[in-house]
């Protein structure tokens, strides 16, 4: 068959390199405009971009989904199935019409939880112990179409979103891959989601990773790892400066100071009190300075046990 991806991320890209080891034919490629980043602000293409050019696929960048010119030349490749991840647009009808075959999404999380562009993030932030993969046929909704193929795997307790995210990458080009050869051969039928059941996962901000002490310590240690590596979970020091964490623990003990005060310092922990609980602090990053241990911070940097974090 004849196949268009669309993708952008990491993610994306493991399904790309799934395809190619198919035995169809991507014959072009979609992603998003290369976007600029880092401190000096850098035009970077994408890693499925990266890939494109690495295999010699034909590339679009469209600026506008609804573009004439873009769905000109979408049409020219004459695609029997597009396969999406990670795009980050939503398919108009012109393109979700195009294919005989529809469209196919692969989505991070087991449908209908977690519609939406975080359900990495968010499985793990809410404290889930499982995710997985779902692909479905497309439709106008977000994330909302008939279910193919789904499989699941476990969360650790040590899993972040940058650990979980490859992981459920590689299972999602399988699945595409099985996916597509099953539709092929007419053994698929489609599942409607039950929407009774569906849950949303928003695109995550900056903001979103302003830490509230005020929640319990489990929480809180969930959301330090789903926030991870971005935009991670921060909070404000007395005096002005500014701490993301990158590891933490929750320990269940009675907080007996107010949310968000320092009420221990151990050999390898700094202990703040929570909304319930005590979350042990392990791993952090000052403002404008690198990624280390709390004994590393510790060795230049004297915490005091009584030190407010955030708001009170």
């Amino acid at each position: 068959m004849r196949l268009v991806f669309m993708g952008t991320p990491d993610f994306a890209a493991a399904s790309v390199e799934a395809l190619l080891k198919s035995d169809d034919s991507v014959v072009g490629v979609v992603t998003q405009p290369d976007r600029p980043k880092g401190r000096g602000q850098i035009l970077t293409p994408s890693p499925v971009k990266l890939l494109a050019q690495r295999e010699q696929i034909p590339l679009l960048q469209p600026l506008k989904m609804k573009d004439p010119e873009f769905l000109r030349a979408l049409s020219e490749w004459k695609p029997d199935l597009i396969a999406v991840a990670a795009f980050g647009r939503i398919l108009p009808p012109a393109i979700l019409s195009l294919p005989r075959l529809g469209c196919i999404n692969v989505h991070g999380s087991l449908l209908p939880k977690y519609r939406g562009a975080g359900p990495i993030q968010w499985a793990i932030i809410n404290g889930e112990t499982e995710t997985g993969i779902t692909t479905m046929l497309m439709d106008e909704g977000m994330d909302t179409g008939s279910m193919l193929l789904q499989e699941a795997i476990p969360i650790t307790s040590e899993d972040t979103a940058g650990t979980l995210s490859p992981r459920l990458a590689e299972l999602g080009g399988k699945l595409l891959v099985e996916t597509i050869a099953r539709l092929k051969a007419g053994t698929l039928v489609p599942r409607p989601q039950d929407s009774s059941r569906a849950t949303l996962a928003p695109l995550l901000k900056k903001e979103d990773g302003a830490i509230d002490w005020a929640l319990p310590a489990i929480a809180l240690a969930n959301r330090v790892r789903g926030l991870a590596p971005w935009p991670g979970a921060y909070t404000t020091v007395a005096g002005g400066d500014r701490w993301t964490i990158w590891r933490a623990l929750a320990l269940p003990v009675p907080a007996t100071k107010p949310p968000g005060v320092v009420v221990a310092i151990t050999a390898d922990a700094i202990h703040v009190a929570t909304g319930e609980g005590i979350l042990a602090v392990m791993e952090l990053q000052p403002a404008n300075s690198r990624r280390m241990t709390v004994p590393q911070y510790l060795a230049g940097h004297p915490v005091p046990v009584g030190l407010q974090l955030g708001s009170a």
